[in-house]
């Protein structure tokens, strides 16, 4: 968030998407580690299987309640200081959440759970930071770069949970301590930010349109529906892809492997999204990205065995970054800077309020939509066709209305 004009040769927003980078692979490293106990700690936890997944669905919820708060604190304050506070709220909830296992405690893991979102909120902002200071030409490339961050936190996380899951008597414990730890080291990252910090807005600066009128924008709305359809999709089956796994008679290791798959080919895209971007349009690249979606619940479908489990969810990540990095591009070319925050805020806040009800709905239909981890896994899987429609059909909306009328 920042009035400044972008250098010309982008030597500044290079700098800066560096930086991100590396905060997204070290960092961002916890939550593919959190999502492959979560549900497994939350069973074990929970009197009542239905509510497995909770503590996933409390992260996404602490993330959707934080959104505005920390996009009001970066559009006075800056992006560094908005960001330290989500470091400190990952390392706090590592501390609740390992606590509550400690005490084998459900509600204070849950607390944890909760505060861990105050980082997942301030990730979030991460690729909006990368196109603060870049120019329009680079600004896709910028958002791409840093979500390739995740390449290297979706080798480290699924690996630190091999290595510390059972470091400790109580299972997952050492896990949650290494949570803490990956906080408390990639903090001091922002320092090596360069994001002026915003203007004060003088009384006669332009106050930009209201949430209402943003949200009535065709060109927003859509990117909203789609970002919004893309992860809380990719949400549903992640959180439940660790139950399922083991539900069908794999193993831990198995479930680690499969969501390290998963999150590979959420990030490795990466490399190669913006270009496709900036050579296709950004309307293709989304249609793409809900295609493959459709892929993989179609994958999922087909059968349980490992093989399909790691194509459906290989499938999963590549239309998650599709749909979602275009998305979040079709939103940043869609309103002014002194509509940043205001936009920023209210579209996480959308965004994860849909994959808070993905994810709350996710434990439900794999452990109480039927009597087998089959049924319940084909229940999740079947559940994404309404919402791939939804945003299929708002996409093909925007292309087909004159160019005029979609800004």
């Amino acid at each position: 968030m920042t009035m400044t004009a972008p250098a010309p040769n982008d030597q500044i927003a290079k700098r800066n998407v560096v930086i991100l980078v590396l905060a997204v692979a070290i960092m961002g490293s916890q939550m593919p580690m959190i999502f492959i106990i979560g549900g497994l700690a939350g069973q074990s936890l929970a009197t009542n299987p239905c509510l497995a997944t909770l503590p996933i669905s409390l992260i996404v919820a602490g993330s959707m309640l934080s959104a505005t708060p920390i996009s009001a604190i970066m559009q006075r304050y800056g992006r560094r200081v908005g960001f330290a506070i989500g470091a400190l709220g990952g390392a706090l909830g590592g501390v609740i959440g390992g606590y509550g296992l400690y005490l084998g405690s459900f509600p204070v893991f849950l607390i944890g759970s909760a505060l861990t979102g105050v980082y997942m909120s301030a990730q979030g902002f991460y690729r909006f930071a990368a196109a603060d200071t870049a120019s329009d030409a680079f600004r896709p490339k910028a958002i791409s770069y840093v979500m390739a961050g995740g390449l290297v936190s979706a080798i480290i996380g699924p690996q630190l949970v091999k290595a510390t899951s059972d470091a400790f008597v109580i299972p997952f414990l050492g896990t949650y301590l290494a949570v803490i730890a990956l906080n408390l080291v990639g903090v001091g990252l922002f320092a090596f930010l360069r994001i002026p910090r915003p203007e004060a807005p003088r009384e006669d600066a332009p106050r930009g349109r209201s949430r209402l009128e943003l949200l009535k924008t065709p060109r927003i709305a859509v990117s909203v529906i789609c970002a919004t359809v893309s992860y809380a999709l990719m949400n549903l089956v992640m959180t439940s892809t660790p139950l399922a796994v083991v539900g069908c008679g794999f193993t831990q290791d198995n479930a680690a492997d499969v969501v390290s798959s998963h999150v590979l080919a959420m990030y490795v895209p990466s490399f190669f999204t913006g270009h496709l971007i900036a050579r296709f349009g950004v309307e293709k690249v989304v249609g793409a990205g809900l295609v493959i979606l459709a892929g993989a619940g179609a994958v999922a479908l087909n059968g349980v065995d490992i093989e399909n489990f790691f194509l459906a969810l290989i499938l999963l990540g590549i239309g998650w970054n599709f749909g979602f990095i275009g998305a979040t591009t079709m939103l940043a070319s869609a309103h002014d800077a002194s509509e940043r925050g205001r936009m920023q805020g209210l579209n996480d806040l959308l965004v994860f309020g849909g994959v808070t009800m993905a994810s709350l709905s996710s434990g439900g239909l794999m452990n109480c939509s039927g009597g087998t981890p089959v049924e319940g896994w084909t229940a999740v899987n079947m559940a994404m066709a309404p919402f791939l429609v939804l945003a299929g059909g708002a996409l093909l909306w925007l292309v087909l209305k004159p160019s005029e009328a979609r800004a």
